[in-house]
């Protein structure tokens, strides 16, 4: 698995959990509970996510570092302004909620139950990664962020 650290987009994994919801959902749908019109509230949530994501990218350029997740080498400084003072991840957040947001659309149980499997991959794909370059290209600055903010929520 160290093999593929890095090298997968992240909205990559985000959408192959969303396929994956989705034919769960169609499949083996399990006690559909949200129906219309109320499970259009889902897109609210998604919309909502993605004005997240798109704010958190927007301070990579206002720091003028890179945003592109696979290439942590290439970064410049560290984002801790926003929503970076909440998580250390927060477009990783903004995709679980897109794909949370989905599952509601979708209404049944069956898309919920995938939702950790999101949080697993990326966490041991990108995050730690990261994690690990951060620390050894920004050292202590990185730690004393590390240690004062979440890593998820």
């Amino acid at each position: 698995m160290k093999a593929l650290e890095l090298k997968i987009p992240p909205p990559v994994y985000a959408l192959s959990i969303a396929l994956l919801m989705w034919l769960l959902n169609k499949h083996f749908p399990l006690a559909h509970f949200i129906n219309s019109p109320w499970n259009k509230a889902g897109l609210g949530i998604i919309i909502l996510a993605g004005i997240f994501d798109l704010w958190s990218l927007l301070l990579f350029f206002k720091k003028k570092t890179t945003f592109n997740p696979m290439k942590p080498e290439t970064t410049t400084g560290l984002v801790v302004k926003g929503l970076y003072k909440v998580s250390r991840n927060p477009m990783y957040v903004g995709m679980l909620i897109m794909l949370f947001g989905f599952a509601f659309w979708l209404g049944s149980v069956t898309p919920f139950l995938v939702l950790p499997l999101f949080y697993f991959v990326i966490t041991a794909m990108q995050i730690k990664p990261e994690e690990r370059f951060l620390l050894e290209k920004f050292g202590t600055e990185y730690q004393l962020y590390k240690d004062k903010v979440r890593r998820w929520l």
